[in-house]
């Protein structure tokens, strides 16, 4: 591997083929190209870009860095990835959907960062709830319950677990193949043949413009065809946050309350939208999301999750088992009028503030401190209303929290209601 000649192949805005991308990362894994210049690499790219054949191709190299689960034998199998958003429960939601419909869902999700939550942190607020499968449990779980959630397994695109590490480091981040091949060869190397993505697009997404989303979900949709993947992508609003919960434990009570038909409009809205879209993928009737939703099938089908993966099942009977943080705020109005605006990045900074989020991988996570939003953008309200509810511990960052939460709420005479759901890339 002649590291310079191809660190400087792409600082000169060359393409790189299949070949030499394959043997980049494969040396990087090994550690025959070190970090300096992985990094950069990682710098050129930013500058110069990647084609959508490099990007797919570098996709592949990266996803198969590592072990890639073979799931043949299973089924229709699917998985769902977000792109990060605040009060985003949707995968608590459309996970069970599939599954009741008569898909295999088989995920690898990860934990939560800054201002967004993590699948993973939001279900280990069930008592007893574990992430750490071996991959034999995975599949047996798969087969048997027709969905699995589990902790990102280490030896699953490992190149991109060690590029991320350095992206994070030296500026390089907002590179749209960089975070498509990210997010795309742990896709890949999980197994499933028919992925679900939800691009977040707003104040407390990672893309901020639907611009630069749209172009992140094509660039991403076509990577999984080339791989052979059957790959939609929905396009959705996250400048205010998704659903009236934010947090872990009151997340999970939002998404159990969907699933009993008595969840807020927007995550039910959302949730049974990418559910058709993924069952459509999969060439079944997407009709069916809403009759397993409104049967009591998913919410049996999470019940049966929850207890294979050791949790105590009774929270989808008995959510107040999903315990709260004891101590409560009331923010309220200071006028009347109505919401014009909720910005969700504040909203999310307000529960990292609190303990319910991490600024650092490894930090520990409050699971029990949360925000309840009663007033969304568009409600009308009096001076003196409650426009949200802190549950906090013994006021543990509630000064911070409770003025981030203030400086997120607008409050005028007349508001604009975005739709939700901006586009399907498909």
């Amino acid at each position: 591997m002649h590291a310079v000649e191809f660190i400087e192949k792409k600082r000169d805005g060359g393409e790189h083929s299949p070949a030499e991308l394959q043997e980049w990362i494969a040396a990087y894994v090994e550690g025959a190209v070190p970090d300096y210049q992985m990094a950069a690499w990682l710098m050129a790219v930013y500058f110069r870009g990647m084609t959508a054949a490099e990007t797919a191709e570098l996709t592949l190299a990266m996803a198969h860095s590592g072990e890639v689960l073979d799931l043949a034998g299973l089924g229709k199998t699917v998985d769902k990835h977000s792109s990060g958003g605040v009060g985003d429960k949707t995968t608590l939601v459309v996970a069970p959907i599939l599954a009741a419909a008569g898909l295999v869902v088989a995920k690898m999700s990860g934990r939560g960062l800054a201002h967004t939550g993590g699948t993973i942190d939001k279900l280990e607020s069930i008592p007893g709830w574990r992430a750490e499968l071996s991959d034999e449990e995975f599949l047996r779980q798969a087969r048997e319950v027709g969905l699995v959630i589990a902790g990102q397994s280490k030896n699953l695109a490992p190149a991109d677990g060690k590029m991320y590490a350095l992206r994070d480091v030296t500026g390089t981040v907002p590179s749209i193949p960089l975070i498509a091949s990210s997010i795309m060869s742990k896709k890949l190397a999980a197994g499933a043949r028919i992925i679900t993505l939800d691009v977040k697009v707003g104040k407390g997404a990672f893309m901020k413009d639907l611009a630069h989303a749209r172009e992140l979900a094509r660039l991403m949709v076509s990577i999984g065809r080339h791989a052979g993947r059957e790959v939609r992508a929905v396009l959705s609003q996250m400048d205010e946050p998704l659903g009236r919960a934010v947090g872990n434990a009151i997340e999970v009570r939002e998404a159990i309350a969907t699933l009993r038909g008595e969840g807020p409009g927007d995550l039910t809205e959302l949730s049974l939208a990418l559910a058709r879209e993924a069952l459509e993928a999969a060439g079944e009737d997407p009709a069916r999301a809403e009759a397993v939703w409104k049967s009591g099938a998913a919410l049996e089908k999470l019940r049966a999750f929850v207890a294979a993966q050791g949790g105590d099942a009774r929270v989808v009977d008995e959510p107040e088992r999903l315990e709260l943080a004891p101590d409560v705020y009331e923010l309220r109005a200071e006028a009347s009028g109505v919401v014009t605006e909720l910005d969700a990045y504040r909203v999310g900074l307000a529960v990292l503030r609190l303990g319910g989020g991490r600024e650092r991988k490894g930090d520990a996570i409050d699971h029990g401190v949360g925000v309840r939003l009663a007033k969304k953008v568009g409600d009308r309200v009096a001076e003196g209303d409650i426009l949200a509810t802190v549950f906090h511990r013994a006021g543990r960052g509630l000064e911070e929290s409770s003025q981030r939460l203030k400086e997120a709420y607008r409050i005028g005479q007349r508001a604009s209601v975005p739709p939700l759901i901006l586009e399907v890339v498909a």
